[in-house]
């Protein structure tokens, strides 16, 4: 079949097809064995799997378009600017402490990963930005600006996130007994509301919309917060109550876990390697110090821990959300935590290298 051509976007229909069915394929498995966040993290096993041994599905290469991934994350943010009610926003007034601690957690995480990496024989520039625990884009883009290897930092970058969605589900299952979306799914407050045409309309142009306004104001991974705040407009001027329906999400979670699989097709295995053990280590360690800032915080704040915690652990922003839509805990909290991780990650990085770099510390 003819390749298809769209924008920088070269889309193999069959490869893409045999991909989401292989895709589609670990994610119902992962459901039916009642794995944490079992779509997600299917599907998302499945397609590494096979991207990493090289193998084919059907004869075809592994292949998922980056930009087809995030086109399905709008729908997370839709979904959670659901959840805003004006209860929230008192809500918001106690959570100062919380996030007064993410300016101390992300400089810590920060040197943590960059000593672990640095002890592993990575170049300062390289060990520095692949350490930042937040913004991988824009981490990438001035750790390739400051020299560093940039297929390494891409890889310990994507790892930090993908080791981040496997390891805190599980620490979930043996700290309460209870798997993360498994047998209760992401469920969305609202889900079973039926959809009338005009809470489509509603929903559609608060995640189309939300997300080219949210691109124009710069904000932090505008992809899924200008949905979410789009969303959040709609529903709190009761322009709509109704939000995503759950297959929908279940959908999402397979296509967002299949594009960060595919990710590691065409990876050097000596790069894989090299990078896996120190992501490990270092993934680890920034999840230990959220979990001790979490007990901490737990006793100044009527949150639970594992709210603070989920707040706190370094992973992307759609999928720690839809964690914590699976534990049925405050998605607003969690959501509004990892914009303010990104925004400071972004900001100490940036602030510190100019200074080492300059001599001037």
């Amino acid at each position: 079949m003819t390749p298809i051509q769209i924008g920088k976007t070269r889309i193999e229909p069959l490869a893409l097809a045999a991909t989401l069915m292989l895709g589609l394929i670990g994610g119902v498995a992962g459901k039916l064995l009642g794995l944490p966040l079992g779509y997600l993290l299917g599907s998302l096993l499945a397609v590494a799997s096979w991207a990493i041994a090289g193998k084919r599905v059907l004869g075809q290469a592994i292949h998922m378009p980056q930009p087809l991934r995030m086109s399905f994350i709008p729908i997370v943010g839709v979904g959670i600017g659901g959840a805003f009610t004006p209860t929230v926003f008192h809500d918001a007034a106690g959570w100062w402490p919380s996030i007064m601690a993410l300016l101390i957690f992300v400089p810590l995480a920060h040197f943590t990963g960059y000593r672990i990496y640095r002890s592993g024989g990575l170049t300062s520039a390289t060990a520095y930005f692949g350490a930042v625990p937040g913004g991988l884009i824009e981490s990438v883009t001035m750790g390739e600006e400051a020299g560093a290897d940039v297929a390494l930092l891409v890889l310990i970058q994507f790892l930090r996130l993908i080791l981040t969605i496997v390891f805190v589900p599980i620490m979930f299952l043996v700290l309460t007994g209870h798997s993360v979306g498994s047998s209760a799914g992401v469920v969305m407050t609202g889900a079973g509301t039926p959809l009338e045409p005009l809470d489509v309309l509603a929903l559609v142009t608060a995640g189309l919309g939300g997300y080219f306004a949210g691109s124009a104001l710069r904000f932090p991974a505008a992809i899924m917060t200008g949905p979410l705040a789009a969303s959040a407009i709609a529903h709190l001027t009761g322009l709509t109550d109704a939000v995503p329906p759950t297959w929908m999400i279940s959908m999402t979670q397979v296509v967002v876990g299949t594009g960060l699989g595919a990710r590691f097709a065409g990876m050097a295995s000596t790069t894989l390697r090299r990078g896996f053990g120190l992501a490990v280590l270092s993934t680890a360690a920034s999840l230990t110090i959220a979990f001790g800032f979490a007990e901490l915080l737990h006793w100044a704040m009527e949150m639970p821990i594992s709210a603070i915690f989920l707040a706190f652990a370094p992973g992307g922003i759609t999928e720690m959300s839809l964690i914590a839509l699976s534990l049925h805990v405050s998605v607003v909290f969690v959501t509004l935590h990892h914009v303010v991780r990104i925004v400071v990650s972004i900001s100490v990085a940036r602030f510190f290298w100019r200074r080492i770099s300059t001599g001037s510390t």
